[in-house]
């Protein structure tokens, strides 16, 4: 159950230090989210990190707990990787284009 916990801490802090990126808003929702929405995704993303490690820290103490913060960390922030490109691929598919990796990247003219 402290394992669960801690990805869900850790994967709510990425979600939300991804929605405070503009190129992921724009994915997402189509616009730009207004600045002080933008800064609260931020200090989230950042309050359940830190949430994560203290709770890992807690358990496990300095040595082990850091080492599992560092785990589950990594695997939330592979997982809204991943999700996001799911996200990204299936809209592609909807819209009739076929998903590429550099969708977001302008070739110049």
């Amino acid at each position: 159950m402290n394992h669960a916990l801690a990805l869900v801490l850790a994967v709510g802090g990425f979600a939300g230090l991804a929605l405070a990126m503009a190129r992921h808003q724009d994915d997402l929702f189509g616009r730009e989210a207004p600045p002080h929405l933008t800064r609260a995704c931020r200090v989230t993303g950042w309050l359940l990190i830190v949430a994560c490690v203290w709770l890992c820290v807690a358990l496990w103490g300095w040595g082990l707990g850091l080492v599992i913060a560092s785990g589950h960390t990594s695997a939330g922030a592979g997982l809204v990787f991943c999700a996001l490109i799911a996200i990204d691929r299936r809209q592609q598919a909807r819209a009739g284009a076929k998903p590429s990796s550099s969708s977001h990247h302008r070739k110049a003219a």
